[in-house]
Parts: structure tokens; sequence; C-alpha cells
């Protein structure tokens, strides 16, 4: 799939949102990947996940586990380790941290990919590399979707996106006048309970 191909998908899914959007990493925007309408279609989800899992078995092999932060990296990293042939678990927010709990484990020697819906800072990536270094097992890398920085985000190991796209995002000090003018729209997931 090209760039245009996977955003088109996201236009008919109306997940393609124009106007003035705070990002989960706090920067402004105003284009808004709402990933929620497209990964709430199975259909759209195993187009994009078979697709990208084609990518990842010829760049890393074997992948045994697939490991998402909550909540952007469940639906895509189920749908990729479906696609794989490999278990599914993720890490969820505790006292601010990403853990891995309910019982998921990584067995010594087991090939573990990273998966998120959208990279924009990489800090959520970069938070599940943290949480997966207390574990056994090796990062053999990680996967998206979209990466909105277009390839500049460092989220600790090699990753491969679907596409890469360059949407223009702002400091909230440092915006443009015609997006200044509108009111700002939280609709990511970051600091959700």
């Amino acid at each position: 799939m090209t760039n245009d191909d996977v955003l088109n998908v996201f236009r008919e899914a109306g997940a393609l949102l124009e106007g003035h959007f705070i990002l989960s990493s706090g920067r402004r925007s105003p284009v808004f990947l709402q990933k929620a309408l497209v990964f709430s279609q199975p259909t759209l989800s195993e187009k994009l996940c078979k697709a990208l899992a084609a990518k990842l078995t010829a760049e890393f092999g074997k992948i045994d586990v697939v490991a998402g932060p909550a909540v952007g990296g469940i639906i895509p990293g189920y749908e990729l380790a479906r696609q794989l042939g490999a278990r599914s678990i993720f890490a969820e927010r505790v006292d601010g941290q990403l853990q891995f709990r309910r019982g998921f484990s990584i067995a010594e020697g087991e090939r573990v990919l990273i998966a998120e819906d959208i990279v924009t800072t990489g800090l959520s990536f970069r938070e599940t590399v943290e949480a997966l270094d207390a574990l056994p097992g090796e990062v053999v890398g990680g996967a998206c979707i979209i990466d909105r920085s277009n390839g500049r985000a460092d989220v600790g190991c090699k990753l491969i996106s679907l596409a890469a796209v360059d949407f223009p995002d702002y400091d909230a000090n440092d915006l443009p006048p015609d997006l200044a003018a509108m009111e700002a729209v939280k609709p990511g997931s970051r600091g959700l309970a």
C-alpha cells in the first residue's frame, strides 16, 4: 500500500479530520487521524495490518510476541499478531508508567515486535521499550500504521510503518494565525484514566 492508499482508508472511514487539534504529545495540528474510526471496522483493520505484516516479515522474520501500549497499540497489535501467527500483549499505565500486567509474559529468546497505531513523537513507543527492558526476550523492532513524524521520531528501536506522512504540527505557543483563530479540540487518549 502507498501512503495515499493508507490515507484513503482513513478518509473513507471519516477518520482524517481537519481543524485545530491538541495531539497526545501536547503539540497542535490542523490534521488529526481519528484511528478509532478505522479500527472499529475489522475489515479495515485487517486490510491495513495485513499489508504491514508483509513488510514486517520481510524486515524482521519470525515474530513471537507483538506488544503494544494501551490504548493505541491494542487493536493494531492484536491484528498484527493474528497476521504474523504471534501472541498479542499490551502494556497499560499504572501510576504514570507503562507495565505489562494481566499475566502477560515473555519467555527468554522470544522475538518481540512493538506495535502502535500512529507515531508522532515516539513517546509511547519509548515507554513500551522501557517496560519491555524489564522482561526477557528480544525487541527486534517496531511497527505502526502511520508515522506522522515521517521518520524523525525517536522510538527506541527500528520502526517500520505502513505510511509515513509529514502533517504539520506546532508548539502551542507558536501557532500560525489561521490555526490560532480556531478553537482547539483534544480528541486523543493520553491522560485518560
